[in-house]
């Protein structure tokens, strides 16, 4: 859109000295007659724009125009900048580009130096370790699917290991529990659901069109968390693992024994995460009830058990 453009050139003339037309043109993929248009029109909405001529030239802004850095002081800028950038080295968008640019012009020439130098205080890094080019192409491409309001088709793994093929109207991104979801409508189960994008494969985004619905991932699992069935949970941890387990759980929720041990009571819904999460802290945690989970984890065991009783060999074609 036009209006886009001609607050980007605004912003990248705020922040530059001079910026030629032929720079403006090819960021933005139209002619440069276009570019003098626009230009153009931001002179008539007020702002004074000068040509400066020559080997150097180029557009820039009067040098005695100034505008209102008020509004946002610098720690507000140092905290949506550290956001935008820990976000952008995922999606690496243009428009989360151009916001970055738009903040960073509203800090005062003599606080640049102070603003770089805060931002390597804190960084946020939304890639968990390890991580693979190809996941961040997938959230790449869900997100250009979700603005753009297309269709999305993948197959998909479950979390009991069946492989499906799936047909989905992508609604939000989500990151959580170190692990980016995609809250979308099936179109095989005609509701919505969570998908982990670790485990699409074969994404491809489709060319037809779909019409958001009017559903917010917040509200509709709010409203199917009132129907997950929550049962209550006492473990009992080694003194060993006493960082891990105050990682996993809130101080209200630990009861801290004379020998060291502690003891975590909880709620949760019992499902393959509330397994693995125990499972994880391997002999240095008991579960006191409910009694079922106790037969349940010892079952698990014993399976495992038998896996390792013999001496096995394998070959490599």
């Amino acid at each position: 859109m036009r209006i886009d453009r001609m607050l980007g050139i605004t912003v990248m003339l705020l922040n530059r000295d001079r910026i030629s037309a032929r720079e403006l043109s090819d960021k933005y993929e139209v002619s440069i007659r276009t570019i003098y248009r626009d230009i153009e029109a931001i002179n008539m909405a007020g702002i004074p724009v000068v040509a400066h001529s020559g080997s150097n030239g180029g557009f820039g802004i009067m040098s005695n125009y100034k505008i209102d850095r008020q509004l946002l002081t610098l720690n507000d800028m140092v905290s949506i900048l550290s956001a935008l950038k820990g976000m952008n080295a995922t999606l690496e968008d243009r428009e989360l580009d151009e916001a970055i640019e738009k903040i960073t012009s509203l800090v005062p020439a003599d606080k640049t130096e102070h603003l770089a130098s805060r931002l390597e205080h804190v960084s946020i890094d939304i890639q968990p370790w390890g991580y693979r080019e190809r996941q961040k192409q997938h959230i790449k491409t869900v997100h250009e699917a979700i603005f753009n309001h297309l269709l999305i088709s993948f197959t998909y793994s479950n979390s009991k290991g069946e492989v499906v093929e799936r047909t989905v109207e992508p609604m939000t991104l989500l990151f959580k529990g170190y692990a980016w979801y995609l809250f979308a409508f099936c179109k095989l189960k005609n509701d919505f659901r969570l998908f982990k994008l670790s485990r699409m494969k074969e994404l491809v985004v489709q060319d037809e069109i779909f019409k958001r619905k009017n559903v917010k991932y917040e509200e509709h699992f709010s409203s199917s968390s009132e129907n997950v069935k929550m049962i209550r949970m006492l473990l009992k941890f080694s003194p060993k693992v006493r960082m891990k387990v105050e990682e996993y759980f809130e101080d209200e929720h630990i009861e801290y024994l004379s020998n060291g041990e502690m003891i975590a009571a909880f709620d949760a819904p019992e499902d393959d995460w509330v397994y693995s999460m125990i499972l994880g802290f391997g002999d240095y945690v008991e579960v006191i009830e409910p009694k079922h989970m106790r037969s349940a984890i010892k079952e698990k065991t014993e399976k495992i058990l038998a896996l390792y009783k013999h001496d096995i060999t394998v070959s490599h074609s």
